[in-house]
């Protein structure tokens, strides 16, 4: 029996929730960040800590926080994020103290995470909600990952067998969203749309960090 409150129809309170944008590399995880906020919901997104060098048109603090492996690590020493990983030889991690200011201003809070970093949130806020993001075909990840021209061709073959074994973690999550090629907005308001709905759940998620 769910043992969450249940929702007054007549006086709904609003409960800030915690969606978690995840999926393989190359799925567009940042293009859909990008997208969501070019609608102006009053979301706070998530700057994700990294210890890896920005890429063209990245800026720190917007698309990442960007730092040292010694500064990283101090943030590890000291427990200041809720969840972090090394993805592909590079640091990431989520700061606990965003999450938690957001949560008390009432936003909801959106991140975007790696599979393995998208079910260390669950573990610690289990009524996170997690949605799933893939590409149409693995021959279109393949060809995103070959146009981003970051990596060489083994690392793009280690990305896609990563991809794989990803795939079979699906069940782990709350929702799965295609992100076909040129159909960017048609997942973002899938996104919406599902927001939308946890919102009006009759038992609603009580995220609490």
């Amino acid at each position: 029996m769910d043992e969450r409150p249940i929702r007054d129809p007549y006086h709904p309170q609003r409960f800030p929730i915690v969606i978690v944008i995840s999926g393989p590399s190359g799925v567009g995880k940042d293009s859909v960040m990008q997208a969501l906020r070019a609608r102006h919901y009053p979301f706070h997104f998530v700057v994700t800590a990294t210890s890896r060098s920005p890429r063209p048109n990245e800026v720190h603090g917007v698309d990442y926080f960007f730092v040292s492996e010694a500064e990283f690590e101090a943030m590890i020493r000291e427990e200041a994020l809720l969840e972090h990983a090394l993805v592909y030889g590079q640091h990431k991690g989520i700061p606990k103290q965003q999450v938690r200011e957001a949560l008390a201003s009432g936003k909801d809070v959106v991140m975007r995470l790696d599979v393995q970093g998208a079910a260390t949130v669950k573990r610690l806020l289990p009524d996170a909600v997690l949605i799933f993001l893939s590409a149409a075909s693995e021959e279109e990840l393949c060809a995103r990952l070959q146009a981003r021209a970051a990596d060489t061709d083994v690392q793009i073959q280690q990305r896609l067998e990563t991809a794989r074994e990803e795939l079979q973690r699906l069940g782990e999550f709350d929702y799965v969203v295609v992100n076909a090629e040129g159909a960017l907005e048609q997942a973002v308001d899938a996104i919406l749309a599902i927001i939308q709905s946890e919102h009006c759940r009759v038992h609603p998620r009580i995220v609490q960090l």
